[in-house]
């Protein structure tokens, strides 16, 4: 009785599942990440097949910003990413609809033996999810607890840590649908929405924050001016966030926004107070902050109850020990401006022309400063002490020994005055003679 049982369930079954199906997804909000594919039943409809066996032939109608993932037997077997309607194509769930009847006829028989073998049910499990490939946007994120920030200001010499909060919003896109099928919401009962993953994400994003504005950090940006590097600090979480959101889940951050951040009060305050202080190293606000303090000094001291007297003495008292004394600040105003105008007369000096270049004199007479003679075309003699003179004898001394013409001004030639030693390099000798171990020195010039 079960065989007969089974036989009758695998024949009404199939019978059952014989018809096409129409796979579609309602419009998929923001708030939706994933669901899974419904077929379209009418109440005048007579397809009741299985909700797991999608017949060969049928369609699958896929809308602008999602992609359909068609799993068979638990694993991704076809992506349908493009807009329109997917036809599927499969063995395992054939149709007398589709193809040649005769084919369609056998192919039908013998899913009717399959279904014996389990009982009268399909031995087969066939799904559709579509995956939202929209940009989800307005996800927003805020600092708990403040992240610690590198604040260099070049101007005045500042570098010091602080603290700051911030806040703002990002966006993020599935670009990787089958990575976020398998590794996030595989085989999900109905629907899969962005708020199971909210809190993992915005934690994430934190973690990686403080490293991405390290780097904005490194280009000298102050926190007021961290919201106009928007751009630059998503294109760093996405370089840190690549492995997890990107390798792992297939996702890619689209936009990040950033409200201006702020610092605690005393961060604040400390830095204010810095960048007001560092104005009076130029001598000219610097004096003119003294000169304004002497002159609210003399008027609290011609209203002192005291006498007039006291608090100017106290002035002068003042005014030697330095504190008062304005006449310095004339000077150092003076000697900066004198630096200024140096290091602009330094600058606009022009570059001292290069030496020209040494001449050699050819056996021919002719005078030459590359290696060949431009007349004859013999190469530069080498040069072993020897100098030529303008009657054509080479020379050794201080005087020419055909017409004695004294030896012309260069590099000095070098012989030991005590051996008679002579090196191989005659402008560049020894420090020592290697035969006498005399210095060599101006007595050695010859």
């Amino acid at each position: 009785m079960g065989l007969i049982k089974a036989a009758i369930n695998a024949v009404t079954g199939n019978l059952a599942d014989q018809y096409k199906e129409y796979i579609y997804c309602d419009s998929m909000s923001s708030d939706v990440l994933a669901v899974r594919g419904h077929k379209r039943v009418g109440s005048k409809g007579t397809n009741k097949g299985s909700d797991n066996i999608i017949t060969d032939g049928s369609a699958i109608a896929v809308n602008e910003g999602q992609c359909a993932l068609i799993v068979v037997n638990g694993k991704v077997n076809e992506v349908a990413a493009e807009a329109g309607v997917f036809e599927f194509k499969s063995d395992l769930a054939p149709s007398i609809f589709e193809g040649e009847l005769g084919d369609s006829i056998m192919n039908t028989i013998k899913d009717i033996g399959a279904r014996i073998t389990y009982g009268g049910e399909a031995g087969l499990d066939v799904r559709v999810y579509y995956i939202n490939i929209k940009e989800i946007m307005d996800n927003r994120f805020g600092t708990v607890n403040p992240i610690p920030f590198r604040v260099v200001d070049n101007n005045i010499g500042l570098d010091v840590d602080v603290q700051l909060r911030c806040n703002g919003t990002y966006s993020y896109r599935i670009t990787n649908p089958v990575l976020f099928y398998t590794n996030v919401c595989g085989n999900v009962t109905d629907v899969y929405s962005r708020s199971t993953m909210d809190s993992m994400l915005k934690a994430e994003v934190l973690m990686a924050l403080q490293p991405a504005l390290g780097k904005i950090s490194d280009k000298g940006v102050r926190p007021s001016g961290i919201s106009n590097y928007a751009m630059e600090i998503c294109d760093a979480l996405n370089e840190i966030l690549c492995k997890k959101w990107g390798d792992l889940r297939g996702m890619h951050m689209e936009s990040f926004n950033i409200n201006p951040p702020t610092l605690t009060k005393e961060d604040q305050a400390m830095i204010t107070d810095l960048q007001r202080k560092a104005v009076y190293r130029n001598a000219d606000m610097g004096m003119a902050h003294l000169v304004e303090s002497q002159g609210d000094a003399m008027k609290i001291a011609a209203g002192n109850q005291g006498g007039a007297m006291m608090g100017f003495m106290g002035m002068n008292m003042a005014q030697q020990a330095g504190g008062f004394n304005a006449q310095n600040m004339f000077q150092m105003q003076q000697q900066q401006q004198a630096m200024a105008q140096q290091q602009a007369q330094q600058q606009a000096a022009p570059a001292p022309a290069a030496p020209a270049a040494a001449t050699w004199k050819c056996s021919c007479g002719a005078e030459n400063t590359s290696k060949f003679c431009q007349q004859c075309g013999s190469p530069k003699p080498a040069d072993t002490g020897f100098w030529g003179c303008d009657c054509g004898a080479q020379n050794k001394g201080k005087f020419c020994t055909e017409c004695g013409k004294p030896k012309p001004a260069g590099a000095p030639l070098y012989k030991c005055d005590k051996c008679g030693w002579e090196p191989a390099d005659p402008k560049n000798p020894p420090k020592f003679c290697p035969e006498c171990g005399d210095s060599f020195d101006a007595n050695d010039i010859v």
